[in-house]
């Protein structure tokens, strides 16, 4: 798993997203339903692409304690 995987799941949000423009008509207020569910859906997003690429590739280096100087 690298980086194509937020990639792929960025193109599933945005399917979610499209969706949600269609999903929400009979609904009694649907502009306000729309919008909760698209910017929850990329906010959700953005935090996990976020993490999950931080993680990937960290600003600091981990520094190991097991390392002994031999003397």
């Amino acid at each position: 798993m690298g980086g194509a995987s937020v990639f792929w799941f960025g193109v599933l949000v945005a399917g979610l997203c499209t969706g949600a423009l269609f999903m929400f008509k009979g609904k009694d207020d649907p502009t306000l339903w729309r919008t909760c569910t698209i910017l929850s859906l990329t906010c959700c997003y953005l935090m996990w692409a976020l993490t999950y690429l931080a993680q990937l590739h960290p600003i600091i280096v981990p520094k190991r304690d097991d390392l002994r100087i031999d003397i």
